[in-house]
C-alpha cells in the first residue's frame, strides 16, 4: 500500500511540472480561453489545444462557456469531474466523517454554529498579523491564508460587487453532503477580512467556493 501511495505522489509532482499541469492549475484558479493560456504559458495556441484536447478525453478539463472576443467570441475552460481526485485533500474526508457522527448527535442549527465557531477559532492565529490592514490587504492575506489550506483562491470584483473564489477545495468531501461544512469558511473568511461574509458555493462532483464579501 504504501509503494501505490509513493507512486501516486510522484506520478503528480511530474504531472504538475509538465505543461499539462501548469494548465490544470492556471484552471483551479478561474476559466480561461486558448488565448489567455498561451499567453501566460508562453506556447503557441495550438499547443494548448493540444494539451486542452488530451486533457479533456481523460476528463480533466470540459468546456464551461463562451467569452466575448475581438472578432468572434472564445471557448472557455474549466476543470472537469475528475480533475480535483488529483489535488491534495487532507481534510476533506475527516471533515465528512466528523459531520456525518456529528450530525446524528447535534442539532442542525448547533451544528451550523459549530461550524462558525471553528472558522473563528482557526482565524485567530492569524489577526494579530492583520491589525492596522486596509481592506484589500485582508482580503490578500484571506486568499493566503486558503491557499495555504489547498485552495486555488482568487478576489474578484463584479458589478460593484466583491467575491473571493476557490477551487480545489480542502473539504470538498464534506460539502456534497454536509453543506453546513461551507460555513467553516465563510466564517474563517469574515474574521480575517473584517467584514461579513456569505457563502455562495457550488457543490457536487466539480465543486467551487464562492464567497460574497460584503
Amino acid at each position: 500500500m504504501i509503494f501505490e501511495l509513493m507512486k501516486n505522489i510522484g506520478w503528480r509532482e511530474r504531472l504538475f511540472k509538465s505543461t499539462r499541469g501548469k494548465i490544470l492549475n492556471l484552471l483551479r484558479t478561474r476559466e480561461w480561453t486558448v488565448n489567455e493560456l498561451a499567453e501566460e504559458l508562453r506556447l503557441t495556441d495550438n499547443a494548448v489545444r493540444a494539451h486542452l484536447a488530451s486533457l479533456e478525453r481523460d476528463r480533466l478539463v470540459t468546456q464551461s462557456g463562451m467569452k466575448p472576443g475581438t472578432r468572434k467570441p472564445h471557448t472557455t475552460y474549466a476543470l472537469g469531474s475528475e480533475a480535483e481526485q488529483l489535488f491534495p485533500k487532507a481534510y476533506g474526508p475527516l471533515v465528512s466523517l466528523l459531520m456525518s457522527i456529528f450530525s446524528r448527535h447535534v442539532k442542525p442549527a448547533n451544528l451550523r454554529a459549530g461550524m462558525r465557531a471553528a472558522g473563528r477559532t482557526v482565524a485567530q492565529e492569524y489577526l494579530r498579523e492583520l491589525k492596522g490592514k486596509t481592506r484589500q490587504q485582508r482580503i490578500d492575506a484571506a486568499l493566503g491564508v486558503l491557499k495555504e489550506l489547498g485552495s486555488a483562491a482568487s478576489f474578484r470584483e463584479e458589478d460593484g460587487r466583491h467575491f473571493i473564489y476557490g477551487n480545489g477545495c480542502p473539504i470538498a468531501a464534506a460539502t456534497a453532503n454536509h453543506p453546513e461544512a461551507c460555513l467553516l469558511a465563510e466564517s474563517l473568511l469574515s474574521e480575517i477580512i473584517g467584514a461579513p461574509v456569505k457563502e455562495h458555493c457550488l457543490r457536487g462532483p466539480a465543486p467551487s467556493c464562492r464567497f460574497e464579501v460584503k
